[in-house]
Formats: C-alpha cells, sequence, structure tokens
C-alpha cells in the first residue's frame, strides 16, 4: 500500500467535521484530536518548530538542506470535514483498477455510484479509487491534501541529500465553516508564499476565487386565528417566499458556472410569526459582487416598505475576497507550479475556485497562497471519490515544486 494512502486512510477514521455558529475554536473537539496526532507524526519525521496552538493550528518546518537563500515556501491543509454530511465512522473501500463502469458503493442499501451521473470517473479507469460506503463522505476534502503534504513531508526528511530551502507546513481547522484562516499564524509562519493543497481533480490550479459574503435574513410576521385574521395577520412565510422570489430566478447555483456568480438560498425556516432565510452571495467581478449586495438589499427595503418598518431585517457578511488580485504580482508561483506539473507530466488546469479556500484570506493577510489540486471529487457527500494514483502524483508535485524554489 502506498505512503499516501496509509496516511490517508487513518486521517479519514478521525471524526473532525466542523460546526457552523459555534463559538468555540476550534468548533469541534474532535478536532484537537487529529491536530495533536499530526503534531505527533511530524515530531517523528524529525520535523523542526513543531507546535500545535491553542486552537488547533499545527505548524512545523522542514529546514533548509542548502546554503543558498532561497524563498521560504509553505505547504497548508485544512483538518475539518463539511458539516453538509457527516464525516463520522467513514468507511473507505478501495475500487482496485477500476473497470470504466458502475461502482457498487454498498450492498445492503444498492447505492451505485453511475458512470453516467459522474463521468470523471472514466478518466481513471485501471486506476485504484477510494469511495465511502454511502453512508458518510470521504472526506478527502481536505484530508487527502493532508495526507499529500505528510508523505512530502515524511520523504523529504528521511533523505536530506536532496537539496531545497527551509520548507513551512500549515494545518487548520474550521475551514468548512469559513474560519480557516481567521487565527492563522502568518507572521510565525514566516513563508514568502504558500500554496494550500485543496483542489479537485488532478491538475487543477487556482489563483481565482468568488467575492463572498453571507446574508441573513429575519422577517417578522404576526400571526392571528386564520378564522378572524383578514386585514391583521402578516404570515412571515408568505413573505419569505415573496422575499426570495424578487431575486433573479437564474442567478441560482443549478443555472451558473465558470465565472458566473449567484444568490444561494442554504437554508430556510419559519412559522406565521417569524421566518428565517440564510443566503450565501457569490461573485467573481467585485462590481457585480457590489451589485448582488446592493440588489438584496434594496429588495429588503422594498418589503418593509410594503409591510412596515422593521418587518425584515438583513445582516450582509463579508467572507472573503477574490485572490487574483494578490497573486497576479506573484504570478512567479503558478508558473512555477504549471511548469513542475508540466514537468512530471500533470496537464495544468487553470480554472477559477467556484468556492472558496484558507489560500483566499490568507493571501490579503500578507501570504500570496494558490490553491493546487489534491486529486479529489464530488466533496461534501457521499458519492465522494479519490484516485490512489492522482494523490502519490500530488505528492510528486510537491517534491517537484519544492526542487524548482531550490533552483530559484
Amino acid at each position: 500500500m502506498s505512503e499516501v494512502l496509509n496516511h490517508f486512510l487513518k486521517y479519514v477514521s478521525y471524526d473532525t467535521e466542523s460546526k457552523e455558529d459555534v463559538e468555540e475554536f476550534p468548533s469541534t473537539e474532535s478536532q484537537r484530536v487529529l491536530a495533536e496526532v499530526l503534531a505527533e507524526e511530524l515530531r517523528a519525521m524529525h520535523a523542526q518548530d513543531v507546535r500545535v496552538d491553542q486552537n488547533s493550528y499545527v505548524y512545523a518546518t522542514i529546514p533548509a538542506t542548502m546554503d543558498k537563500k532561497v524563498p521560504v515556501i509553505g505547504f497548508i491543509a485544512h483538518m475539518d470535514t463539511a458539516p453538509a454530511y457527516s464525516g463520522a465512522n467513514v468507511h473507505p473501500q478501495i475500487v482496485k483498477q477500476y473497470d470504466g463502469g458502475d461502482i457498487l458503493m454498498n450492498q445492503e442499501t444498492g447505492l451505485t455510484m453511475k458512470a453516467a451521473d459522474f463521468p470523471d470517473l472514466l478518466k481513471y479507469k485501471g486506476q485504484d479509487i477510494v469511495t465511502t460506503d454511502g453512508t458518510t463522505l470521504l472526506g478527502a476534502d481536505d484530508k487527502a491534501g493532508v495526507a499529500e503534504i505528510m508523505t512530502m513531508a515524511e520523504y523529504l526528511l528521511a533523505h536530506p541529500e536532496i537539496p531545497h530551502g527551509t520548507i513551512r507546513i500549515g494545518f487548520t481547522p474550521d475551514e468548512e465553516v469559513g474560519h480557516g484562516a481567521d487565527l492563522f499564524d502568518v507572521a510565525g509562519f514566516a513563508a514568502d508564499a504558500a500554496y494550500t493543497v485543496d483542489g479537485g481533480g488532478l491538475g487543477e490550479l487556482e489563483y481565482e476565487n468568488f467575492n463572498a459574503a453571507s446574508a441573513k435574513v429575519d422577517i417578522h410576521g404576526s400571526s392571528i386565528h386564520p378564522g378572524s385574521s383578514k386585514g391583521k395577520m402578516r404570515n412571515a412565510i408568505l413573505m419569505s417566499m415573496e422575499f426570495h422570489n424578487m431575486l433573479p430566478v437564474f442567478e441560482n447555483p443549478m443555472y451558473t458556472e465558470g465565472y458566473e456568480g449567484f444568490f444561494h438560498l442554504d437554508s430556510m425556516r419559519g412559522s406565521v410569526e417569524e421566518a428565517h432565510l440564510d443566503y450565501i452571495i457569490r461573485d467573481f467581478d467585485e462590481k457585480k459582487f457590489a451589485e448582488k449586495k446592493e440588489f438584496i438589499t434594496r429588495v429588503a427595503a422594498y418589503l418593509n416598505d410594503r409591510y412596515g418598518k422593521g418587518t425584515v431585517n438583513l445582516e450582509l457578511k463579508e467572507s472573503y475576497r477574490n485572490m487574483k488580485e494578490i497573486i497576479e504580482p506573484n504570478i512567479y508561483l503558478i508558473d512555477i507550479a504549471k511548469a513542475a506539473m508540466e514537468e512530471i507530466g500533470i496537464e495544468p488546469i487553470v480554472t477559477p475556485i467556484r468556492g472558496g479556500t484558507d489560500g483566499a484570506r490568507l493571501s490579503y493577510m500578507g501570504l500570496p497562497c494558490p490553491n493546487l489540486c489534491t486529486g479529489g471529487y464530488n466533496f461534501h457527500g457521499k458519492y465522494e471519490f479519490i484516485p490512489v494514483q492522482s494523490m502519490e502524483k500530488v505528492v510528486e508535485l510537491l517534491l517537484k515544486i519544492v526542487e524548482k524554489f531550490a533552483e530559484r
């Protein structure tokens, strides 16, 4: 069994699901457990400056093996898994030499991953594919990234004859709930630049991401017995439906792709008296992003005019910004990654992230940080999978990037 697969199977056995709207940091105690496991492994490899801080960020250094001064490079991944689907009691299974057909994931339930529904599978015919049993997510987002960085570190620390500069390693909690970079010690990390290893299929290389905001909408109604409610009742559920229906129908995730932004209704609950809607707002273009925020603000104002001041309370909060503005002046990071991919037989796929990553916020905190692939697909759900050979190839990519930095 490959080293990176060994690491990956070990890490997915830990339930590190993060939680929304929790004041504690990290949001779940289980993340602390994996943080300590990773730190112990790094110490056993003889990494230097290994520490886990009070917020469960893990930091370590692979010391330079050459006198020549080259940029200090970092590699970062997150330890938590998404709260969108259970990450407890993961039962990974390995489909050896995938034959190109459908994959039966669970014998008892008959759950099947169909190649017709997930055509990316067909790219990996003949390879070994890790899936779930359909009862949980797999956790490749981002334990594959963690495993790939750890395997790279293990190799370099076991081979001090390989020339390279100083390398920093960082593992973060709570990325999936938008807080992975909140307390990252950029100054202590002391890298000139870094890469997050948190992307998708093999070859993905990303330095553009959404500008992002959240919108929390509280709608206050008035409940009156329906038999005597004429002119008196204000149904918060109906007003919430009205609110949503005033947003652009086709600026919805199910209709968008590429550089197109959206309003996404993430949750909705309520009664006649009170209703609550949670949205995320996304756009790559800063002007269009501002227009989206202004539009939803006008919808709230219109309903307040119609139904009375205080009927609708809108709370907008920015989450992260497009890292393109920071990376373009440091485009050498993309050039190095592309060249490294090409040299080891990976076709670079430079694509925008239709989401976010720790690297976006870290870039604005002073650490330019584009995103590399992990090799995984279908994150945050039961159909998640990752080819073993892709994980091995990403380890090779990280080593090649280290080599190219040593040549600078």
